[in-house]
């Protein structure tokens, strides 16, 4: 059987998958009518069609209808319907229809924008869809993981996620973690083996399966199952389910919420029995005044617009590449002071170029930039060609590589696998080598991998005459120590001068320089299979310089940390020399402090923290060493911010306050182990999302800052009347007009700010802020008499024009909207003056909504209709412009305490700039 002529998808899923680790892995090649070269392109289009896209069913989505009905499963919600219900029972169907109204209007509200969020989510997960290595007509390529079919040839390497369910055709170190399946946490040994058919599923060392992760090794696997035919799919275990929106700022508010509606059926409860108690108000009257005060109090849109802030904040930080996993890194990104960052790829281009060749005798000048083949190689003097050792070591270079260099559009050259194992390729380019007339010519029998704790790469090439050459490149320091003896420029092996190479790795390092080390051995015949028992007894052929220029955008953006009060510490493991020289570059420090791996081994954890505060540059430091400066900046309090790619980073992007992988060269451990995904592997992307996360945090502090003090306001005048024993200055129906019309319009539109000038030069606010700062609270209470104080004044200039109750009411209302915007565009800018145009002009959503207000209020004044509903009457023009001047003293007003606060530096959350604060972490006193 095979699978071009099968007509049952399932069928043959089910005549392939159930037994493949049985049989041995060429019969199961030819079952699935495949080969090791891969499937053709085509073909590979064609079973796509007969077995569909390998992935899982999609999770469930909550039904529309249910989705609506949740908006009103929370406590504030709840507590309003009561007192629709108490207001229909007790005959005032206008109090209750009002309730009724503000309730179903926020309920859309957040059923449109809570849906939108969700939907903006599900987006960005297309923007993580993972990609395959494959082979295909003998071609490397990477492609989508949906859409792999059986009999594609898949690569994998540590820290892949296995895309699909793979018989294994070879395996080197191959080790798999198959906890997801098993329950197992030891890494299972994967071999090319077959095994029993009723072997147990830890027990088939012949077979990966999709979901797991290979936690070291290499290997090749043949496609015998996609989709929900995997085993995975079969228990149907859902990868990768929806983000759900909920965060601690956001169980926070609706705890908040909570206490506040407890809080308000209290004080109700207080003033209905001081009314029918003392003042003898009538009872339903009372009742109804204190139904519609605790209406007010009610903050019910919070959460919904406190949402919506985040869901915007994170469709903003997706479009400046940065892609978020989990919302509360939103939050937490605001108040990182620390982001410990890679340095290849992140802070510098990784665009590798081999720029020195270093021989037993020479150093040899390479011209060029990038992956292009194109410069020159300057020829020691005298020379009319290469030295045979430098040649010889150019061809171990590609040899002993995994790399191709590709050229999708003239010019435009991209590597595809190590961007320094590229840069080799396109030295043997320059050197006049053709790579694949190389490589056909010394095909390659055998190989161990490169892995972080060995330090180097071998391989294994049989020659004609029946000898075999093991090459091997990696860490010029273990090629040394795996060496006794070198080539020199005749072809000559003499003894190995260390001393020698030493100042040449220390030349090269101190320029910014990465640098591997080559070496070679014959061999009288080919080993059955490579170990580390033939690395040895090499000879040494040079080294090789390689260039990686920090990026232009990473140099702005340290610059933007440093005057944000955020500390930038690269880990890397370079050499020290190496490392300093690209801080320096970057602008880390005028002169960095670099500490090495070696000497956080031989710190204590408390002598660590005061290491990891004073340092710019850990390096020659592993995942271990990452884990450990994490903690200990975190021991100091610090909120730090880590990146990483491998898979053995994931222990450290756990353990920071935000992990940030790698998008492009990240493992798919290292990205299930992070907050957030970097879609172009850019340090300036980190930035931009910091300041993204400050502005979400800015606009939700925003909003709070707006909501309290303006609910506050309308219900501090209806007890402040109801105290002193004054004429209501509004009707219930009235008080919930207001509630309702602001709640949707102006309530909304802080969520939509953009980011304040400037907030890139305060320092980071404390992760332990409570919700209600002191700057908060003084707002509150300081607007809230203010408003008071306004709705007296129009009162009094009522009374002094002699109007009637009803449209010096009336005139209330109106006031109380213009206040409420008026301190909308005071409350936009907590960090500088609102009197400036930019402060004036307002964003298009802050238009919109005051039109919204502005018609609102006009029907509310002048239709006859809404007259009789709610008992206004039309307001003269000058009174309307009296109305209009009480919003500019208010706005004036609060400019003035704005600025005075500022002045006297009594709240620390209006933001000092952050050059005058405290020191940046690392900045090292002179």
């Amino acid at each position: 059987m095979t699978l071009a002529t099968s007509s049952d998808p399932a069928a043959a899923h089910a005549q392939t998958a159930t037994d493949s680790w049985a049989k041995p892995a060429d019969a199961v090649l030819q079952e699935l009518d495949s080969q090791r070269e891969g499937l053709m392109p085509h073909e590979a289009v064609r079973r796509l069609a007969v077995h569909g896209a390998n992935e899982l069913p999609a999770q469930q989505r909550t039904p529309a209808l249910l989705r609506f009905l949740l908006q009103f499963n929370n406590a504030l919600i709840l507590f309003l319907l009561a007192a629709a219900a108490l207001a229909g029972a007790l005959g005032h169907w206008v109090d209750a229809s009002v309730i009724v109204a503000v309730v179903t209007v926020n309920a859309i509200v957040g059923f449109v924008q809570e849906g939108k969020a969700e939907e903006a989510l599900n987006a960005l997960r297309s923007l993580l869809a993972p990609s395959a290595r494959v082979l295909r007509a003998g071609q490397r390529a990477s492609v989508p993981v949906a859409t792999l079919v059986p009999g594609d040839i898949v690569l994998l390497e540590a820290g892949d996620r296995v895309p699909a369910d793979l018989r294994l055709l070879r395996a080197r170190g191959l080790l798999v973690d198959e906890a997801i399946l098993t329950g197992e946490s030891v890494a299972s040994v994967k071999t090319e083996a077959s095994v029993d058919a009723k072997a147990a599923l830890g027990d088939r060392e012949g077979m990966a399966y999709s979901g797991t992760l290979v936690a070291a090794g290499q290997g090749v696997g043949l496609v015998v199952a996609t989709g929900s035919h995997t085993e995975i799919g079969r228990i149907s275990s859902l990868l990768g389910s929806v983000q759900s929106l909920t965060t601690p700022l956001l169980r926070q508010v609706n705890q908040f919420g909570r206490r506040f509606t407890v809080l308000s059926i209290v004080v109700a409860g207080v003033l209905f029995a001081y009314a029918v108690g003392l003042r003898d108000m009538d009872w339903v009257d009372a009742l109804m005044v204190v139904v519609a005060i605790a209406v007010s109090l009610v903050p019910e849109g919070l959460p919904a617009v406190i949402t919506i802030t985040l869901a915007i904040g994170v469709r903003r930080m997706a479009a400046r590449h940065a892609i978020v996993r989990r919302l509360p890194a939103v939050e937490t990104l605001g108040a990182t002071t620390v982001i410990c960052s890679d340095k290849t790829g992140t802070l510098t281009r990784n665009e590798m170029t081999a720029c020195r060749v270093v021989t037993d005798s020479a150093c040899i000048g390479v011209g060029g930039s990038g992956y292009a083949p194109v410069g020159a190689i300057d020829l020691p003097e005298g020379n009319e060609d290469l030295p045979t050792n430098a040649r010889r070591l150019i061809e171990v270079g590609l040899l002993c590589n995994d790399a191709q260099l590709l050229q999708p559009e003239p010019g435009d050259w991209k590597v595809d696998g190590d961007p320094m194992e590229g840069a080799l390729v396109a030295l043997a380019m320059k050197a006049g080598l053709e790579p694949d007339a190389l490589r056909a010519g010394h095909p390659r029998a055998d190989e161990i991998p490169f892995d972080a704790q060995h330090r180097f790469m071998a391989t294994l090439h049989v020659l004609a005459d029946g000898g075999a050459q093991l090459l091997v490149k990696g860490a010029p320091e273990r090629v040394l120590a795996m060496s006794s003896g070198q080539l020199d420029a005749d072809g000559t092996t003499q003894p190995l001068d260390a001393a020698y190479w030493q100042r040449s790795i220390a030349d090269a390092a101190s320029a910014g320089e990465r640098v591997l080390g080559f070496a070679m051995r014959r061999l009288d015949a080919a080993p059955p299979q490579l170990d580390f028992g033939a690395a040895g007894e090499l000879v040494f052929l040079g080294i090789v310089g390689f260039i990686d220029p920090p990026r232009a955008e990473a140099m702005a953006a340290v610059a933007d940390c440093r005057s944000a009060g955020i500390a930038v510490k690269m880990i890397t493991g370079d050499h020290a020399a190496t490392a300093a020289a690209i801080a320096a570059q970057l602008g880390l420090a005028e002169q960095p402090v670099v500490v090495t791996g070696q000497a956080i081994d031989a710190a204590s954890d408390t002598e660590l923290r005061a290491l990891a505060l004073q340092a710019h540059v850990f390096a020659r430091a592993d995942p271990a060493h990452k884990l450990r400066v994490v903690r200990a900046l975190q021991a100091q309090g610090h909120v730090v911010a880590m990146t990483g790619d491998g898979v053995n980073d994931a222990p450290s992007l756990k353990q920071a306050d935000v992990g940030i992988a790698m998008g492009n060269k990240g493992t798919d451990a290292a990205k299930e182990a992070a907050q957030i995904v970097l879609a172009d592997d850019n340090f300036a992307s980190i930035v931009a999302a910091v300041s993204e996360g400050r502005t979400v945090y800015d606009n939700i502090r925003k909003v709070i800052a707006w909501t309290l003090p303006t609910n506050g306001g309308e219900v501090l005048a209806i007890v402040a009347a109801l105290m002193l024993g004054l004429t209501l200055p509004m009707t219930p129906p009235q008080i919930l007009w207001i509630n309702m019309i602001l709640t949707i319009t102006l309530g909304l539109v802080l969520a939509f700010e953009p980011a304040e000038p400037g907030v890139m030069q305060r320092l980071p606010r404390s992760p332990q802020a409570p919700l209600l700062s002191p700057f908060m609270l003084w707002r509150v209470a300081f607007v809230s008499v203010l408003f008071t104080v306004g709705v007296f004044a129009i009162m009094a200039w009522a009374q002094y024009r002699s109007f009637g109750t009803e449209l010096a009411r009336t005139m209330v209302v109106n006031v109380l909207c213009v206040m409420e915007i008026a301190y909308l565009f005071n409350v936009r800018y907590l960090h500088m003056g609102s009197f400036t145009w930019r402060g004036a002009r307002g964003t298009p959503a802050v238009l919109w909504a005051i039109a919204a207000v502005v018609l609102a209020q006009l029907a509310f004044t002048y239709l006859p209709w809404m007259q009789a509903l709610f008992d206004t009457r039309d307001v003269p023009l000058i009174d309307g412009l009296v109305i209009l001047g009480v919003g500019v003293v208010l706005m004036a007003v609060l400019e003035v305490e704005k600025a005075l606060l500022r002045r006297w530096g009594l709240f620390a959350d209006l933001g000092a700039p952050a050059t005058g604060g405290r020191p940046v972490p690392g900045e090292v006193s002179r």
